[in-house]
């Protein structure tokens, strides 16, 4: 069996603790490298998903049980856009409080505003939007622009702007403000796309992240929510076959509070690093692969058992492997 590990934004801190099973895995295995990427770019490469913006809109829909059918959709996030001086700074949703309540009325505020868009809230943190109208944007993953300038395109610029005006006037963001929380103040348009075609080499996807799953739907994997260790995740795998986890943990805190990364990395090493390279030392699997996309280079790590017997390739802090 041959067990796969996405880790976008493993090797983007510097001041990483000591982590000895991800050490090894790293220090023994083969090491390839190439451009970087983002990490959703990684995905549509990896699912055989076309040209284009990674189509996280539809396959978001396709995740949750929706049909998409030949529509354009696109991921429409809740985010506030914080004054600072003379500028806006995207506050992306995983920094915000939203209830599911919330979200749907704000949804049919913006449907009840907007013609030309159709907004879902399929969780309280990730809104889709369904075009009727052609619209040029697609801004990227919120987490990229997290504390950075919000800087629409030009021709966005009107649109982007009536939709923030018919937030503000919410009733749910006049209660957010009156309770001191940061209201949700406009939305993150990205990810636009019609449902693709998809391929993978994986019998299993396990991941979080919709449009992750709703690829590995698209291309017959199976598919599931993303276990909490690498324990329950070999419980349920079979003894062969290729089989992929997408562990998109470090993102968030990387962009929104530096300070914790430490702390989920050696969550990283105690629930998954440590029990994969005990499954590869007992035979429970023949290969490991640790894939970073995202980094200053995009690399990958894989690791057979005999690669372990190579003592001479000494274990050193995962930032030499950048």
């Amino acid at each position: 069996m041959h067990c796969e590990l996405v880790v976008p934004g493993l090797l983007g801190n510097g001041a990483a603790p000591r982590l000895a099973a991800l050490e090894l895995l790293l220090a023994r295995g083969r090491r390839k490298a190439d451009d970087a990427q983002p990490a959703e770019d990684w995905v549509r490469a990896s699912f055989e998903l076309g040209d284009g913006p990674f189509p996280a809109g539809a396959l978001t829909v396709l995740a949750f049980g929706g049909n998409p059918g030949t529509d354009t959709w696109m991921r429409a996030d809740p985010v506030h856009l914080r004054v600072m001086h003379d500028r806006l700074v995207v506050v992306p949703a995983e920094a915000l409080e939203v209830s599911s309540d919330e979200a749907r009325a704000l949804c049919d505020g913006l449907n009840a505003h907007f013609a030309g868009m159709e907004f879902t809230a399929f969780e309280a943190r990730r809104w889709c939007a369904r075009l009727t109208v052609s619209i040029a944007i697609d801004a990227g993953h919120p987490l990229e622009s997290a504390g950075r300038e919000a800087a629409p395109p030009a021709h966005a610029a009107a649109l982007l702007n009536e939709m923030q005006m018919a937030l503000h006037a919410h009733p749910v963001n006049a209660a957010r403000e009156a309770r001191g929380e940061p209201p949700v103040n406009s939305v993150w348009l990205w990810g636009a796309g019609r449902s693709p075609r998809a391929r993978c080499p994986w019998q299993s996807v396990a991941a979080d992240d919709p449009a992750v799953l709703g690829a590995a739907l698209l291309a017959g994997a199976r598919h599931r929510a993303l276990p909490r260790s690498a324990g329950e995740w070999l419980e349920r795998l079979p003894e062969d076959g290729r089989h992929l986890a997408w562990l998109d943990v470090l993102r968030a805190p990387l962009a929104l509070a530096p300070e914790s990364v430490p702390a989920a990395l050696e969550a990283l090493e105690r629930d998954w690093f440590g029990p994969l390279l005990a499954a590869l030392r007992s035979g429970r699997i023949g290969m490991a692969t640790l894939y970073v996309p995202d980094g200053a280079q995009a690399v990958s790590f894989e690791t057979v058992r005999g690669d372990l017997r190579r003592f001479w390739r000494r274990p050193k802090p995962i930032m030499h492997y950048a």
